[in-house]
């Protein structure tokens, strides 16, 4: 299929003055920004960034950002499923994964996540596609925020249905390893029932679990 990526682009009042929220940014804009010191979730910032840039070189890779000037406060990526991961095993042309979320701690609670979402979804092409998203305990900020595993969960289910994500049982040994794992999809309006029947596949491998 083509991958279409339509920029948009919103302003937003923060305590710590107006953020940007944009995307999907072409790699060559994303070079000329820099990561906040605490965008640690997942590797150290200049190596995240280095990634995002591959990232956004990627035909259906798509990195939206939360930006005050040309700090990178807040992000989140789009692109196929990992290779190593059971959601790649079939080559679902229109699903791709929610990768990565993250906003560092100073801006959590004022809505900017939110809005990271939506603006992810504001271009009409993201009806084509069935976005998957898989949530595991390890990467949550389970310190940082004060919330328990079951606390998070909720929060991140919140947000998450906000742009139409809702919960989808599977048999992937990850997401079973821990009841407070879960995969959530958003549907595109224009999905045809063969994707969710080969994304059903995909689910799981033990038929009974239907």
């Amino acid at each position: 299929m083509k991958h279409i990526k339509t920029f948009y682009s919103e302003e937003m009042e923060t305590r710590h003055g107006k953020v940007i929220i944009e995307g999907p940014v072409p790699p060559e804009q994303l070079e000329n920004y820099i990561f906040h010191d605490d965008l640690v979730a997942f590797r150290p910032p200049v190596q995240q960034h280095k990634a995002l840039i591959e990232i956004a070189k990627l035909e259906e890779g798509r990195i939206i950002i939360i930006r005050n000037q040309h700090i990178v406060v807040g992000y989140v990526t789009y692109l196929y499923p990992d290779p190593l991961e059971r959601w790649s095993e079939d080559k679902i042309d229109n699903m791709i994964e929610l990768g990565a979320i993250e906003v560092i701690p100073s801006y959590r609670g004022c809505g900017v996540g939110k809005k990271l979402l939506q603006v992810s979804f504001m271009g009409d092409e993201m009806e084509d596609y069935l976005v998957i998203t898989t949530e595991y305990y390890w990467h949550w900020d389970l310190k940082g925020t004060g919330l328990n595993v079951w606390e998070y969960r909720k929060m991140m289910e919140r947000l998450m249905e906000v742009v139409g994500f809702t919960y989808y049982a599977t048999d992937d040994p990850e997401i079973t390893s821990h009841p407070a794992n879960c995969l959530m999809a958003r549907v595109g309006k224009r999905v045809q029932n063969d994707t969710l029947e080969r994304f059903d596949r995909l689910r799981f491998r033990n038929r009974f679990m239907y």
